[in-house]
C-alpha cells in the first residue's frame, strides 16, 4: 500500500494552535459538569452571533438537526413541498423528510453546483412553501435570484450554510444572514469545526429563537412541561468550548485556505480541468473541487502516488434509493448528474505546506502529461 504523502485533511494544525487555551477550560468544564448546553455553549452562541451580526444563534448537536429545526421554525410541515438542490449532502434533505414535508429536487448551476433558480421556478406547485439555499463548497448560492423567487411565490428561505462559514454573498452580507432562518454544521472537517458533531440555527426573530431553544431540549420552555413534540438536539459543552476557541482564528485560517486554492488555480489553469470559479461574492474553499470526465482514473492515479482525495457527492439525491417512492429517479437533472460524475475534491486544509500543494499539482499535471508548473 502506498503511504500517504498528502492527506485529504489534517486537523492537528488547528488543535496545536488552540491547545494551550482549551485544555485549562476543559478542566473547568469538567469541574462544573457543564456537559450539555451550559455556559460554554452560551458563550459560543454569543460570539458566533456577534461574528455574523445577527441577534440569535441556537446551538444544536449537528448540522442535520439544524436543518430540521430550521424548517420547523419556518413553519414547514406535513403536506408542504420544499425545493432542494439535488447536488448536495443528504443532510440537506433529511430535515425536509423529518419535518413530514415532501422534497422537490431541482437541478444546479454548472459553474457553482448551487441551486439553478430557473429550474427551481419550473418545479413550483400549489403546495410549495419553502426553498433550501445550499451554499456549496464554500461559495454562496444565487441569493439574489432565490430571494426574488421567494418574494414572487411567497416562499420561506432556509439557508444551508454548512460549508460557508465566513463566506460573503454578492451583496457583501455573510451567508446565514440572508434568508428567514439558516442552518450551520460544525462537523470537524468544516472551516469552523468542532471536536465532534455540532451545529446551529440562526435567526433574527426572537420568538423563533425562543421556540428553537425549547425544541432542541425536548420542547421544554419550563422543566418537565412539553408543549409540542421536542427533540434531544442539545450541543455538548465541550463543543461550545472548542468552537469559541476556533472562531477567533476562522478568518485567518480562511485566508490560508484561499492561498492554497489560488496556488492550485494558477498551476492547473492550462489543464483540461474545470476549476472552482468565484462567480458571486467570495469563496472560503470548504472544498476545492475540480471536474473532469477522467475523474475516477485521476483519483486512482493520485492515490497510487499517496495523495488522498474526496468525492462530494458521487450519487445525486434524485438517484438515491430512498427517493424512489417520490419518483425522483426519473427527473431530468443533467447538471446534478454531471457534478456527481465529474467532481473530485483535492486536499486543502489549514496547515497544508507549499511542498505538499506543489506535490499534488505535479501529480495532477503528470496525469495529463504535463510537466510541473514553474
Amino acid at each position: 500500500m502506498t503511504p500517504t504523502v498528502v492527506p485529504f485533511t489534517d486537523l492537528s494544525f488547528q488543535w496545536r494552535e488552540i491547545r494551550a487555551q482549551v485544555l485549562p477550560e476543559i478542566e473547568r468544564l469538567f469541574a462544573q459538569s457543564a456537559f450539555c448546553l451550559g455556559p460554554w455553549v452560551e458563550e459560543f452562541e454569543r460570539r458566533f452571533a456577534e461574528y455574523l451580526g445577527i441577534p440569535h444563534v441556537v446551538a444544536v448537536n449537528s448540522g442535520t438537526s439544524a436543518v430540521h429545526l430550521a424548517l420547523l421554525a419556518a413553519g414547514i410541515g406535513a403536506g408542504d413541498e420544499v425545493l432542494v438542490p439535488s447536488h448536495t449532502f443528504v443532510g440537506s434533505l433529511w430535515g425536509v423528510l423529518y419535518a413530514g414535508a415532501r422534497p422537490v429536487l431541482c437541478d444546479v448551476d454548472r459553474q457553482t453546483g448551487t441551486l439553478a433558480v430557473e429550474d427551481a421556478r419550473r418545479r413550483i406547485g400549489p403546495r410549495t412553501r419553502a426553498v433550501i439555499a445550499v451554499h456549496l463548497y464554500g461559495q454562496a448560492a444565487d441569493m439574489e435570484g432565490i430571494l426574488a423567487l421567494a418574494r414572487e411565490w411567497n416562499l420561506r428561505v432556509i439557508e444551508d450554510a454548512a460549508q460557508s462559514h465566513g463566506c460573503r454573498a454578492a451583496d457583501g452580507r455573510l451567508t446565514g444572514t440572508l434568508g428567514d432562518v439558516a442552518a450551520f454544521s460544525f462537523y470537524p472537517g468544516k472551516n469552523l469545526g468542532a471536536a465532534g458533531e455540532a451545529g446551529a440555527v440562526v435567526t433574527r426573530d426572537a420568538a423563533v429563537a425562543e421556540r428553537l431553544r425549547a425544541l432542541r431540549n425536548h420542547a421544554q420552555r419550563e422543566r418537565y412541561r412539553h408543549d409540542e413534540l421536542g427533540f434531544n438536539y442539545r450541543m455538548d459543552g465541550i463543543q461550545g468550548l472548542v468552537l469559541t476557541a476556533k472562531l477567533a482564528h476562522l478568518d485567518r485560517w480562511t485566508r490560508a485556505r484561499r492561498d492554497i486554492a489560488m496556488r492550485y488555480s494558477r498551476a492547473l489553469a492550462d489543464l483540461p480541468l474545470e476549476l472552482p470559479q468565484v462567480v458571486r461574492g467570495d469563496h472560503v474553499y470548504s472544498l476545492y473541487v475540480v471536474r473532469t470526465p477522467e475523474r475516477d482514473r485521476l483519483r486512482a492515479w493520485l492515490a497510487r502516488r499517496g495523495v488522498q482525495t474526496g468525492l462530494h457527492y458521487p450519487i445525486p439525491l434524485h438517484r438515491q434509493p430512498f427517493m424512489e417512492p417520490f419518483g425522483a429517479g426519473a427527473l431530468p437533472l443533467p447538471e446534478s448528474e454531471r457534478w456527481a460524475s465529474f467532481g473530485l475534491s483535492l486536499p486543502l486544509y489549514y496547515g497544508m505546506s507549499e511542498e505538499q500543494t506543489d506535490f499534488v499539482i505535479a501529480a495532477v499535471r503528470a496525469f495529463f502529461g504535463r510537466e510541473a508548473s514553474r
